[in-house]
C-alpha cells in the first residue's frame, strides 16, 4: 500500500514537474515573441544586416564607415522624405529625380551661362523644385489626374528641360564656398548628415505635431471623410506636392556640392530607391499609415546594403537582386509583426 501511494506521489511530481516546464517554456517563448512584436519590421531587418555585415567585414562597424553610409544616401533620403509624405495622402511622385536634375541644372545654367551670383541661382533652382511639385499638386487635384500619370508627364518635362538648356552636358565650375560644403564638418559630423537629420525631425514634428501634418494621415485613410470633417484636401495635398519639390531640390544642391558638377541626368536613377527606402520603411502606398521614423530606418537599410556589399566586393550587378530580397523580408517581418 505504502508502495502504490510512493509511486503516485512520484507520478504527480512528475505530473507537475513536467506542467512547469511547459509552463515557462511557453512564457519565454511568448516573451520573445511579445519582444519581437514590439520591434518594428524594418528596425529589426536593420539589426540584422548590420549583425551580418558586421560579422562578415571587419571594416563594416566603425565610426568612419557609418559616417559614409549617411553621406553616400543623403540625397536619396531627404528625396524620401517628400515622397513618403506624398504616398501619406495616396499619391505618388515619380518625378522627384528629374526635379533634382532640372534644378539643379537650371541653377548651374544661370550661374554659368548669365553670370547670375550663385546665391541667386540657388533660390531660383529652389523655386524651380516648388513650382515642379505646385503643378504635380494642382494636375493632381484640381485637374483630376491620376498623380501616377501626373508626376510621370512632370517626369519626362523635366528631364527634357534638364537636357535642352545645355544641349546634354554637364556644368562644372562652381564656387569654392558651395563645393566645401560637401566636405565642411561640424564637431566631426558632416554637414550632409547633419542637413539630412534635420530634415527629417523638422517633417516628423510637422507630422506628429501640427494639424494640417495630421491631417495627411485623415487624407490618406478617407479623403471624403477628412474634407466633410472640414479639412481643406485640395490645399493640403499641394503644399504636400510642392514640399516633395522643395525637398528634391534641395538634395540636388547637396549632390552638385558633393560632385562640383551638374549633370542633366543626375537623381533620375535614384527614383526606385527613393520609392524602396519608403516602402521598407513600412509606409503603404493605399495611404494613411507611414511615418519618418520607419522612412528613416529604410534609408538606413537600403545604405547599409550597398555600404555592406561594397565592402564585401559584391558585384554591382547582383547589388539590386540582393535589395530586392531585403525589400521583400522587410515588408513580411512588418506585416507579421502587426498580427
Amino acid at each position: 500500500m505504502s508502495d502504490t501511494n510512493h509511486t503516485a506521489d512520484l507520478s504527480g511530481k512528475s505530473v507537475a514537474f513536467a506542467a512547469r516546464e511547459r509552463e515557462g517554456h511557453t512564457t519565454v517563448t511568448d516573451l520573445l515573441k511579445s519582444i519581437t512584436r514590439a520591434i518594428p519590421g524594418p528596425l529589426l531587418g536593420l539589426i540584422l544586416v548590420c549583425i551580418v555585415f558586421s560579422w562578415l567585414s571587419p571594416y563594416f562597424l566603425t565610426t568612419r564607415n557609418f559616417i559614409n553610409i549617411f553621406s553616400q544616401v543623403s540625397e536619396i533620403g531627404i528625396m524620401a522624405a517628400g515622397a513618403a509624405l506624398v504616398i501619406l495622402i495616396g499619391g505618388i511622385d515619380l518625378s522627384v529625380g528629374a526635379v533634382l536634375a532640372v534644378s539643379l541644372m537650371v541653377n548651374a545654367w544661370l550661374y554659368r551661362d548669365f553670370g547670375v551670383p550663385f546665391a541667386l541661382s540657388t533660390l531660383i533652382g529652389l523655386g524651380v523644385g516648388a513650382l515642379v511639385g505646385f503643378v504635380n499638386g494642382v494636375l493632381s487635384t484640381y485637374g483630376r489626374i491620376q498623380p501616377f500619370v501626373a508626376t510621370l508627364a512632370t517626369m519626362s518635362a523635366c528631364s527634357g528641360i534638364a537636357l535642352f538648356v545645355t544641349n546634354g552636358g554637364p556644368v562644372t565650375g562652381f564656387p569654392d564656398w558651395f563645393t566645401n560644403l560637401a566636405t565642411l564638418r561640424v564637431f566631426g559630423i558632416p554637414l550632409e548628415m547633419i542637413i539630412l537629420v534635420a530634415v527629417y525631425l523638422c517633417v516628423a514634428f510637422w507630422l506628429n505635431f501640427r494639424p494640417m501634418g495630421r491631417a495627411l494621415y485623415a487624407i490618406g485613410g478617407n479623403e471624403e471623410v477628412a474634407r466633410l470633417s472640414g479639412i481643406d484636401t485640395r490645399k493640403v495635398k499641394v503644399l504636400v506636392y510642392v514640399i516633395a519639390g522643395l525637398l528634391a531640390a534641395l538634395a540636388g544642391l547637396i549632390l552638385g556640392a558633393r560632385l562640383d558638377s551638374a549633370h542633366p541626368t543626375a537623381g533620375i536613377a535614384d527614383l526606385l530607391s527613393v520609392i524602396a527606402v519608403v516602402v521598407i520603411g513600412g509606409a503603404s502606398l493605399a495611404g494613411g499609415s507611414g511615418g519618418m521614423f520607419g522612412t528613416f530606418i529604410g534609408l538606413l537599410i537600403i545604405g547599409v546594403l550597398r555600404n555592406g556589399m561594397a565592402l564585401l566586393n559584391v558585384s554591382p550587378n547582383l547589388q539590386p537582386v540582393v535589395i530586392g530580397v531585403a525589400i521583400i523580408l522587410a515588408v513580411m517581418l512588418d506585416r507579421r509583426s502587426q498580427h
